[in-house]
């Protein structure tokens, strides 16, 4: 099967840039989350970031007016999915929640269409459980930026058939994407790597080694990193990276406990640059 139309579930910022990159290799791609609201501000943040590469010189109003001519966007589940061949899930990192989104995306499409999360530290193969089709259910874990970062790991489960690797992998690279096909494991290899040294990073906060800045700088201009791990944390959310290192902790031991100070930022309410403050404050 050719993949000719794809369906992203979730708006927020994963989803978001999931379909840019979709939309602007050529796919009509249809987006579905479940309030009016949250459908409105995705399609908000697609236009504004457009215009950001636009006025940037990374791309021309024409493209950006290509790529918006291809997405939809609503909150209506079974239309967005009874045509999609490929739809990736892009809800919050939450084992029920996930595999209740993959239970409805298995009722709503056709027997011949791909499943894939887009889950950074869940297992492939329980989501794949949730349905009647595990021989093509798939991890599709894009990083962020998703529509800028070159890299995207294909995660196989238990029951992944070769000819679903195969055909989202040649999606992935009509999509501009490198990418390497891993076992399925918690964090995978990318987050499994990258994760237990951000959670390190608040540790060493906590105890007081260095500031926030000089922890960050350390790592960029150290390290060649081109973020600072706590700055990044507040990039992609601090209750994300709990919720992961909770995942971690719980299936892999002690060692990746999460780190008290990450922890208690989260319960505060200082969830990175979406709330205005996490670990650096962003509203002044």
């Amino acid at each position: 099967m050719e993949i000719d139309r794809v369906a992203v579930v979730g708006m927020g910022t994963m989803g978001r840039q999931i379909g840019i990159v979709s939309a602007r290799a050529g796919y009509p791609t249809a987006m579905v989350d479940v309030s009016p609201e949250q459908v409105d501000r995705g399609s908000k943040s697609i236009e504004s970031w457009l215009d950001g590469q636009v006025k940037k010189g990374k791309t021309g109003p024409e493209t950006r007016e290509a790529i918006l001519s291809r997405i939809t966007a609503s909150t209506d589940f079974d239309s967005a999915l009874e045509r999609a061949d490929l739809i990736i899930e892009a809800v919050p990192e939450d084992i029920a929640l996930k595999r209740e989104v993959f239970r409805r995306m298995d009722q709503s499409s056709p027997d011949r269409t791909i499943l894939a999360s887009n889950t950074s530290t869940l297992w492939i193969t329980e989501l794949a459980a949730a349905t009647r089709r595990p021989d093509k259910c798939i991890g599709t874990h894009f990083l962020i930026p998703a529509a800028l970062t070159p890299l995207v790991e294909v995660v196989r489960g238990v029951e992944t058939s070769d000819q679903t690797v195969q055909e989202v992998t040649d999606f992935l690279d009509k999509c501009g994407k490198e990418t390497v096909t891993v076992a399925d494991s918690p964090g995978f290899v990318i987050n499994r790597l990258y994760l237990p040294l951000v959670n390190e990073a608040f540790l060493a906060l906590d105890a007081g080694l260095a500031g926030p800045e000089d922890i960050d700088r350390s790592c960029t201009r150290g390290l060649g990193f081109p973020l600072g791990p706590l700055a990044a944390a507040d990039a992609f959310g601090l209750d994300i990276l709990l919720a992961c290192m909770e995942t971690f902790h719980r299936e892999m031991g002690e060692k990746y406990r999460p780190a008290p100070k990450l922890v208690k930022l989260v319960k505060a309410g200082r969830l990175g640059r979406k709330t205005g403050k996490g670990v650096y404050d962003y509203t002044v």
